[in-house]
């Protein structure tokens, strides 16, 4: 599952880069989209962006499911998000624990009811306690799950034994779907189901042929393209996401190299350290 990021073209939304690059992860086998997440830079995106960037996904994302980013550190506001990615036609909700305000665990408890009361889209839980500050607690998931369409989690904590934890205690139906590209074989070998991924911005048919080949259960051909794009998961967070995704992406064509502050383009040795990457996995 891609975490897209979000073009931009004079500091302006750039809404056909962006959908010819949902069309190219349809056509190169990409499972689901993730628009406006954190790798579409949602901090720094206006509702009315927000909400046409969902759109824009949708519309050219066909028959591939839509997993609108609907998160913020408001609740109301994160209930407009999903009221209204739900309007759109999503067919879930990516919902980040709350930055900046520091909740407690009753805080992220009542943060998640009143979305889940307020939409029925399918929520998913997005725990990334290095950019959100706080980390959700295993107690506070077990209270989440009770409610019918709390549905899993995208775990960016970089803790594959975790997943082993929320399976036995909230069984193998609960979704786990990891964050972190580099520990992506790890994760689905202690019982994970997916990934949320940054790297199959850039390389969407490596990434789907490698989950494809762990689903057959053919571990050698899975490990090898996870060896491949190595450099790639970790060249890609080498400099804050999604700046050094935005070059490689323009070095293929796709968009321009623009993100917006406080973002920065990456440096020059990045770039060489990026170009090195994708040459490795194949793509330059």
């Amino acid at each position: 599952m891609t975490a897209l990021v979000t073009p931009m073209r004079g500091g302006a939304v750039d809404l056909r880069s962006f959908q010819a690059l949902v069309e190219w992860q349809v056509t190169e086998g990409t499972h689901a989209l993730v628009p406006v997440g954190t790798t579409g830079e949602s901090p720094t995106l206006t509702h009315t962006e927000h909400d046409a960037v969902v759109a824009a996904c949708i519309e050219a994302a066909g028959s591939i499911p839509v997993i609108a980013g609907c998160g913020s550190n408001s609740t109301a506001e994160a209930v407009r998000l999903a009221k209204s990615a739900q309007a759109a036609g999503a067919d879930a909700a990516l919902v980040v624990t709350p930055y900046y305000n520091k909740p407690n665990q009753e805080g992220l408890f009542q943060h998640f009811k009143a979305i889940h009361e307020a939409c029925e889209l399918p929520i998913i839980i997005y725990n990334i306690p290095g950019r959100s500050v706080v980390d959700m607690g295993l107690e506070t998931f077990q209270r989440l799950y009770e409610l019918p369409r709390i549905v899993g989690v995208k775990d960016a904590t970089g803790d594959v034994t975790r997943v082993q934890v929320y399976r036995q205690t909230l069984g193998d139906d609960f979704i786990q779907l990891s964050g972190e590209d580099a520990t992506i074989l790890p994760y689905l070998a202690q019982g994970g189901h997916g990934c949320i991924s940054v790297t199959s911005n850039v390389a969407p048919g490596k990434s789907s042929q490698m989950h494809s080949f762990w689903g057959v259960g053919d571990i050698d051909a899975a490990s090898k393209i996870c060896d491949e794009l190595m450099g790639l998961h970790n060249g890609l967070f080498s400099e804050p996401s999604p700046s050094p995704a935005k070059y490689a992406l323009s070095k293929l064509g796709m968009m321009e190299n623009e993100v917006r502050l406080p973002l920065v383009p990456i440096s020059r040795d990045t770039e060489l350290l990026i170009d090195s990457a994708m040459k490795q996995a194949g793509l330059i």
